[in-house]
């Protein structure tokens, strides 16, 4: 068996494996809405994302606002693929005082039957930080609050490093994401694998990438490597799906025989050259494309 046809079988061994059992992404984000409707809009195309991945979203429990515009996407994205299972694919993780707010009516809540109370706030945090990667929506102090805290635990070697997507809507963690990078650029913190999509095809195409490559038994070193290496080929992929319509899998087909093979055009730019180690075609096969653009 070739090395490529041996890779390709790995890949959709662990892919089959995680639909099975199904990736759980943490969302965090505002109870409110916001003033603009556009946020709510976001969120609840993110919910739907998260069903077409066969993903599972943990939250931490909300009927309004960005966070329940999740869950009715989720919960409306699972009806539709009218699937058998008993529950929707939702694990609400809060506290007996936070859940004694919703009425016992209420007709989101009802819908969801895992519900799991933590004793503390310190012990949601902690459950919900058990998902295999982390989406941060537009929210206020609280989603603020969350990624402080899940900042902090990774980089005291409390909590494995995982990649965090910010949905950033509308530019909305801009400001957020510039202090984030100026601390660790002056050494007041260690850097995060940060992938930032800005609209619902930039996150369908990281989900696709985070699905194909996330390895749940990863080491921390290998997590943040391929964090940065989603972040670094997203705008590549993103570039191959607007303008030839290509399928994620298609576009990984094309670049791993560039790493082996090269191009007709990659020859003429350096033909004096010694062949690449893989990762290092791979950069410098984007930044050309990208360059034309």
């Amino acid at each position: 068996m070739s090395e490529q046809k041996l890779e390709q079988k790995v890949v959709d061994s662990f892919v089959a494996q995680n639909k099975k059992e199904g990736m759980r992404v943490f969302v965090a984000g505002g109870h409110r809405g916001g003033n603009d409707p556009m946020y709510v809009a976001a969120a609840y195309e993110l919910g739907r994302q998260i069903i077409k991945m066969d993903f599972k979203l943990d939250f931490g429990l909300s009927n309004s606002g960005i966070m329940g515009a999740v869950a009715r996407g989720v919960i409306d994205g699972w009806n539709k693929k009218q699937n058998s299972a008993p529950e929707v694919p939702i694990q609400a993780i809060t506290t007996p005082e936070y859940y004694s707010l919703y009425p016992q009516d209420d007709e989101l809540v009802k819908q969801i039957e895992n519900v799991i109370l933590a004793t503390t706030l310190e012990e949601r945090k902690q459950k919900l930080l058990n998902a295999d990667f982390v989406v941060f929506a537009p929210g206020g102090v609280g989603t603020l609050d969350e990624l402080a805290y899940d900042c902090v635990a990774m980089q005291d070697g409390l909590l494995p490093i995982k990649p965090f997507v910010f949905y950033n809507v509308n530019g909305f963690f801009h400001h957020l994401l510039e202090f984030l990078k100026e601390i660790a650029l002056k050494g007041f913190a260690d850097p995060i694998p940060f992938i930032v999509v800005d609209d619902s095809l930039e996150l369908s195409v990281v989900f696709r990438l985070l699905k194909l490559r996330y390895n749940k038994n990863q080491t921390t070193a290998q997590a943040y490597a391929n964090a940065r290496q989603v972040a670094y080929e997203l705008p590549y992929f993103l570039k191959q799906k607007k303008e030839k319509n290509l399928h994620i899998e298609e576009i990984m087909e094309q670049m791993d025989k560039v790493n082996t093979q090269g191009t007709e055009e990659w020859i003429k730019l350096t033909p004096k050259e010694p062949k690449r180690k893989k990762a290092t075609f791979q950069k410098r096969l984007i930044r050309l494309i990208l360059k034309k653009r």
